[in-house]
Formats: structure tokens, C-alpha cells, sequence
């Protein structure tokens, strides 16, 4: 759990941070650094999906796992827009403002939380780390995600801080479940999940980069479809 503990650390560090010089920034600067670490975690999302599905053997390059990760995309965004999960996590977190009073707390809780939970490196670091205890990806996540909690914190407040609550939760359940299940999340299962996440933190460097506004909280159930897949395909002679 040292992994998910520098996480949350890094979240309060960089939101407090945020909170005492990000309001000094004028709204240039902001864009500005905003858009650059968008971009930054959309070469991320698309160095992580081009390393886990394509390999070179034999000096050809070969691909897997496209036509699941399109499947995965597609079946996870029905799913997350028939629950309208992005809908309910901004109601959520507009009941925590109202019961604080917590000015601005709604849009920095929501932004950051689904910027921090959703993604490959929190999914695949934490696992790493519940596999084999390495914690390295985790401390890389801490390092991006405190440079976004002071450009977030800055702009959006005090709800900002709040998200190192859900990412600590979120992590440190996948960090344990990975513990208990080390003989089954490995190999293609994980580079299958790799890969989904990977997307997903394309498109939230789309949305920050170039104001691409995708709902990517309501895509979050694609996670699930890769672990759904192999356990049907392990039932079935497919």
C-alpha cells in the first residue's frame, strides 16, 4: 500500500500547492500548462496502448487485441451511460458541497477524482504493485497527478484535495484484490485491461489538450469487459 499512500500524498501536496500560488496564475499560464500536461498524458495513453498491443517477432510487426478493445469501448460506454455515472458522481459530489458549503468543491472533486481513477496507470500500478510489490508506476502516477492537482486546485478549489480520498480507496481495493488473485491477473488478461485503460487516458488528454469534452467517467465499465471476456471464454470452446 506505499504505493496508493505517495499517491495520495503527491494529490494533497500538489492540491495545496494549487491553493496558495495557483490563484496567482493568470488564466493564460493555466491554459496553458493545462493543455501541455494533457498532452503529455495523451502520449502517455498512446505509448501504453502501442506498447501493449503490438509486438515484433521475427522482425514483423504483429498486433492483438484490437477488435476487444473496441468491444470493450463500445459495450462500457453503453453500460456507463445507461447508469449515468458521470451524472451521479457530480450529484454525489454536490451533496458533499452542499452538507460542507464547500465553494467550487463539486467541479475540483469531480474532475480530479475521475482524472486520477481512471486510467491504466492506476489500474496497472496498483496490480504491479499487489503482484510483485513494485511500486514504480505508482510513483510516476504520484509525480503527474501532483503537477495536475496544482493547475486543478489553482482553477477548480478545495475539491481538488477531497479526490486523494477516492484514489487511495480505488487503488488500494485493485492493490489487495491483485494480492488475492496473483495467479490469474497476469499475461493477456492484464495487457487486455492494459490496453483499456491506456484508451481511456487517451481521451482524457483529448479533453484537456484540445477541449475534446469526453464523458469518460461514464466509459469507466469497459475496465470490465477484458476480466468478463476471458472468464466466458474460459466457460465456453470459443
Amino acid at each position: 500500500m506505499l504505493g496508493e499512500v505517495i499517491n495520495a500524498l503527491g494529490i494533497l501536496l500538489g492540491g495545496a500547492i494549487g491553493l496558495l500560488v495557483g490563484r496567482k496564475m493568470n488564466e493564460g499560464v493555466q491554459t496553458g500548462l493545462s493543455k501541455a500536461l494533457g498532452l503529455s498524458v495523451l502520449v502517455v495513453g498512446l505509448n501504453g496502448v502501442i506498447s501493449n498491443m503490438f509486438t515484433v517477432e521475427g522482425g514483423k510487426p504483429q498486433s492483438a487485441g484490437e477488435l476487444l478493445l473496441v468491444c470493450s469501448l463500445a459495450i462500457g460506454t453503453l453500460a456507463g451511460e445507461a447508469l449515468r455515472l458521470e451524472e451521479r458522481i457530480t450529484a454525489f459530489s454536490r451533496r458533499i458541497e452542499g452538507r460542507f458549503r464547500m465553494s467550487g468543491f463539486t467541479a475540483g472533486f469531480v474532475s480530479a477524482s475521475t482524472l486520477f481513477c481512471v486510467g491504466a496507470m492506476g489500474v496497472v500500478g496498483s496490480l504491479s504493485a499487489g503482484l510483485t510489490g513494485d511500486i514504480s508506476i505508482l510513483v510516476t502516477k504520484s509525480l503527474m497527478d501532483m503537477a495536475f492537482s496544482v493547475v486543478l486546485a489553482g482553477s477548480l478549489g478545495s475539491g481538488v484535495l477531497a479526490s486523494a480520498v477516492p484514489v487511495f480507496l480505488y487503488q488500494g481495493a485493485i492493490c489487495l484484490l491483485a494480492g488475492q488473485l496473483r495467479s490469474v491477473l497476469v499475461g493477456e488478461l492484464l495487457r487486455d485491461i492494459s490496453v483499456t485503460g491506456f484508451a481511456l487516458i487517451i481521451c482524457i488528454g483529448l479533453n484537456y489538450a484540445a477541449d475534446a469534452k469526453i464523458r469518460v467517467a461514464n466509459m469507466l465499465p469497459a475496465l470490465l469487459v477484458p476480466p468478463l471476456w476471458h472468464v466466458i471464454r474460459g466457460i465456453l470452446p470459443l
